[in-house]
């Protein structure tokens, strides 16, 4: 392992303190605002009335499930460049009443009329980026309605009203969310209801534009005004014949029957320990157990030592982060349809064989780096506590931002592709086959220490979120940061090689550096033969919620690098 040599590149440290010094009288200067404190219930979201809301639920006596639910309802109007009721949905749920950890999968599968032999008769490659041929079943409105009925207090129209009044008085657009929507619009704007639904004024949306969403209002209304019954008018009533219905004059395969189908799945969180904390993340389809890889590869390394920031830990963690994606596109897929060793995949001695092929002075350019198709995805991840103790980790996606760009325009919504990520070749634990669930970007977190809660996290943002799960908690874990601190630190970021989809060559893929990163962290990277980059964006968005066990409190902290914000009571 070398870790004379690691520990010499210590030296060469970031500049985070110099380029983001705030004047701050407290804490790390490089941090862009203090942690939020609070006893009685504490949100964090990407968007502040979606946080204002959750926290107006839990003062309502909801719990910290509804108000999760009323947050990402609010999202879906407010954020529709991350998440919607046409995307799926994962969680971690800390009950503090059994003090017990609950994981939902509540991603949908693709359509069983549908067949991978059919893309190949058409020519297909790859599933398409956009249009009908990616839409799978959205899962979203049945993770909410699982949550709500294993978790829930107020009723769900009281949940689901603040989202239905934003969405029929309109929310201005923020900074981030405008942008990330001029983006989405180039690749969407002629897929069908596409217009109708996201360019109402003819254009994309400037900061400070108000966006109204009728159609969405409406639908969701429908939903609430059923109470229960408002999950079974999405999947067996009128709005699944809707939906089927319009994907299929688009040229898809969606029909009313997948949707009857669907479920949502209740699952076991997998964890490993790392220094004496247990991580915890969903098992696959979902990339999450790739955090945990990585956090057993670089466990037995000082990493204290090495500093935050220097060129010992990048290397560290990139060369980590190779081996890791390698496994993850080799194995990870629907364990209903593929043998996922998900048990040795996490263990400590799987680590340990792994671990021994890091060259600590040299970049590995062999080593699979993953699938490049896996990389985008834009997503929101929220986290909500209440006063009884019930922590929630919540992460909701249509994939690429806007999705397929399919939108019924009479329901106000667009559909997810998340189905681009199934592998067209045979054999592959991703593989395309109807009725299966496809790979899966987003993942949410949590942490326990001594059986008691202690982290429920999120990093939000493609093949990104595993990278930022690790960058977080060694931030806090070993470099001592709190919890605003750890999120707010410069990021690096390692995409797959730039060589075609099953090439034999491997360039190493490229390492990127946010702009706080120093020129000589940049060039010791570059002389053990790290491609270096440095780009605005890509680097995840961030929401935790910490429980202080010793003082009963919680903290809260929120992305700067989104629009959003945390808030308590």
């Amino acid at each position: 392992m070398n870790r004379t040599y690691l520990a010499a590149l210590s030296f060469v440290a970031v500049s985070v303190h110099a380029a983001l010094a705030q004047d701050r009288i407290a804490g790390m200067s490089h941090a862009t605002r203090s942690i939020v404190w609070a006893k009685n219930g504490i949100a964090a979201t990407s968007h502040p009335l979606a946080t204002q809301v959750a926290i107006d639920i839990l003062k309502q006596g909801g719990s910290a499930v509804d108000a999760a639910i009323a947050a990402n309802a609010a999202l879906g109007v407010c954020e529709p460049t991350g998440c919607g009721i046409g995307g799926d949905l994962f969680a971690i749920v800390w009950d503090g009443k059994t003090k017990k950890l609950h994981g939902l999968n509540a991603s949908g599968r693709s359509p069983r009329a549908l067949t991978r032999q059919w893309f190949l008769d058409q020519g297909h490659e790859e599933i398409p980026k956009f249009g009908p041929l990616p839409v799978s079943v959205p899962g979203c409105v049945d993770g909410w309605y699982t949550l709500h009925g294993k978790f829930g207090k107020l009723a769900m129209a009281e949940v689901l009203e603040p989202a239905i009044r934003y969405a029929e008085q309109g929310v201005p657009v923020p900074q981030t969310i405008a942008e990330y929507w001029r983006r989405g619009v180039p690749d969407r704007q002629d897929q069908p209801g596409f217009r109708e639904v996201f360019l109402p004024w003819g254009r994309p949306p400037r900061e400070g534009d108000t966006f109204q969403n009728d159609a969405l209002a409406r639908t969701m209304r429908q939903m609430a005004e059923r109470g229960a019954g408002g999950r079974d008018l999405f999947y067996l009533g009128a709005i699944a014949q809707q939906l089927a219905t319009f994907v299929q004059e688009h040229g898809g395969f969606l029909t009313a029957a997948d949707l009857a189908a669907h479920t949502s799945e209740w699952i076991e969180p997998v964890s490993t320990n790392y220094r004496g904390y247990d991580v915890w993340e969903l098992p696959p389809n979902g990339q999450g157990i790739a955090a945990l890889q990585i956090l057993n590869l670089i466990e037995p390394f000082e990493i204290a030592s090495m500093g935050a920031g220097s060129a010992a830990w990048a290397h560290l963690f990139v060369e980590a982060k190779k081996l890791v994606y390698e496994d993850r596109a080799k194995y990870y897929a629907d364990m209903a349809f593929a043998k996922v060793p998900v048990k040795t995949l996490i263990s400590k001695a799987y680590a340990d064989e792994r671990r021994k092929l890091f060259d600590p002075k040299h970049a590995s350019l062999q080593l699979p780096a993953g699938d490049a198709k896996l990389e985008k995805g834009d997503t929101i991840y929220l986290t909500v506590a209440d006063e009884h103790g019930t922590m929630v980790s919540l992460i909701q996606s249509n994939f690429r931002g806007l999705g397929s760009g399919v939108c019924p325009p009479q329901l106000g919504f667009g559909l997810q592709n998340r189905g681009e990520l199934f592998d067209l070749r045979p054999g592959r634990a991703n593989t395309y086959a109807p009725g299966k669930r496809p790979f899966h970007t987003i993942i949410p977190a949590f942490v326990t220490r001594d059986g008691e809660p202690w982290l429920s996290f999120g990093v939000m943002g493609g093949a990104m979120q595993p990278q930022g799960h690790v960058q977080i908690l060694v931030n806090m874990i070993d470099f001592g940061m709190n919890l605003q601190e750890a999120g707010d630190a410069a990021r690096i970021r390692h995409e797959g090689s730039s060589q075609p989809t099953g090439s034999r060559m491997r360039d190493g893929g490229t390492v990127y550096l946010e702009s706080t990163f120093s020129d000589e962290v940049a060039a010791a990277l570059r002389a053990m033969g790290h491609r270096v980059e440095r780009r605005a964006g890509g680097f995840g968005g961030y929401q935790a919620v910490l429980f202080d066990a010793a003082r009963k409190v919680y903290a809260a902290a929120s992305e700067s690098r989104k629009d959003g914000h945390a808030a308590g009571y």
